[in-house]
């Protein structure tokens, strides 16, 4: 545990940073997170706790965990998480470039600190605060810690609103990617057919031609979620999960610990879908859903649903079951329940023909190198302007009948 204070901070304010979740009481952690505008189960204790104990993202991984608490006299005001990363695996915003750009130069990347939720590029809430400015307390004190440390930079990743402002006021810079998200608004679909006839007449084809071939392979969906997944189906989609990985020569980024740890501590975040044939388990796929997040200060009405496409895997092959088990019924789960969004996760084109929408996404980045600071603040000038020409494009392919289409701009 390390204890700091920050010049021209009120003298009874410090920053405690931490090596582990275990020291920082979890209703505290849960309450602090819940009145942010965008709070998400991926920031709960429960969940950041898990991905450390697993063994999924720590020391041996390449993910050393500093928990960041701002306090005043004990009360906690602010906090978040930051790994000290010697990699760039799954982060989902990628500066590989950057990285070779300072080997070239014969400097060293790596390590370097980055405020994200490992493997899980949503963007919600990172900087939990109890005020603006306690908020960009906490930003210049990962600032002033990363120069302290001698890491080459922070990178803030999938960041809300509110922690953009913080991190600009703070010196960073700011970036964007592109996300594909389904919206069931601005009138909620009554059904999956409902959904259907809003879409041009080629993707509404195309989408009932894929759906028809996985029922016609035989193949029937169970949906669970919560305490209805029982450990036997979570073993299951492990399997699945699993092997998808290693199909492609790589070790899972999450392990079967860290799942066990899902079900036994939040299971109410979790949807799964259980492909069957013949009566036999022949796929799954996982899906987050915000239901412990949707009780949030700030909405008095409670939060819209969301739900987050994760996870999936199949032990035998059939055309159009991918799209079905990680699409199609979410998106018919997300209707039935009255769920407003469905976030797609990172990349994909082919699900805009899916109704899945761009969206940009963002992050801020600090650098310790000033000339690779004013190298990369002149590059994200070029390339936010890349970015948008591209979402412009992917609108000009919208699957949306014409006039919905130009309604929603």
């Amino acid at each position: 545990m390390l204890n700091k204070t920050m010049p021209d901070w009120p003298h009874d304010y410090g920053i405690r940073v931490l090596d582990s979740l275990s020291g920082v009481d979890a209703h505290d952690w849960d309450q602090l997170l819940l009145m942010q505008a965008h709070p998400t189960p991926f920031m709960r204790h429960a969940y950041l706790s898990a991905l450390q104990t697993s063994g999924s993202a720590g020391v041996e991984t390449g993910w050393t965990l500093r928990v960041f608490l701002l306090e005043q006299q004990s009360k906690l005001l602010a906090a978040t998480v930051v790994y000290v990363k010697t990699h760039s695996r799954g982060e989902y915003v990628f500066d590989h470039a950057w990285a070779n750009a300072y080997a070239q130069h014969g400097f060293h990347y790596y390590p370097k600190a980055v405020c994200a939720v490992p493997f899980t590029p949503v963007t919600g809430s990172r900087l939990l605060a109890h005020s603006a400015t306690d908020r960009l307390r906490l930003a210049q004190a990962l600032i002033a810690w990363t120069h302290a440390e001698k890491l080459s930079g922070l990178h803030v990743l999938f960041a809300s609103d509110e922690d953009l402002l913080a991190c600009t006021s703070a010196g960073m810079l700011t970036r964007q990617t592109v996300q594909f998200h389904w919206n069931n608004s601005p009138t909620p679909h009554a059904s999956f057919g409902d959904f259907l006839s809003t879409l041009s007449q080629e993707k509404r084809k195309k989408i009932r031609q894929e759906r028809r071939k996985v029922a016609d392979a035989g193949v029937t969906f169970r949906a669970l979620h919560g305490t209805a997944i029982e450990p036997e189906d979570w073993a299951f989609f492990y399997r699945c999960y699993e092997r998808t990985y290693l199909e492609h020569g790589n070790l899972p980024y999450l392990n079967q610990g860290f799942f066990t740890a899902m079900s036994a501590h939040m299971p109410e975040d979790w949807l799964l879908f259980i492909a069957l044939r013949e009566g036999q388990a022949i796929a799954a796929s996982l899906i987050a859903v915000n239901a412990s997040c949707r009780t949030s200060h700030q909405s008095p009405d409670g939060m819209p649903g969301v739900a987050y496409g994760r996870y999936w895997g199949a032990l035998e092959r059939v055309d159009c079951l991918h799209f079905e088990a990680c699409y199609y019924q979410a998106l018919e789960w997300c209707i039935a329940n009255g769920y407003q969004r469905f976030e797609g996760g990172a990349q994909g084109e082919h699900k805009l023909a899916r109704a899945l929408m761009p969206v940009t996404t963002h992050s801020a980045h600090w650098l310790e190198h000033p000339d690779f600071f004013e190298a990369v603040d002149h590059y994200l000038v070029s390339e936010r302007a890349g970015i948008q020409a591209y979402v412009n494009e992917l609108q000009q392919h919208s699957p949306l009948k014409a006039n919905l289409h130009r309604s929603a701009d």
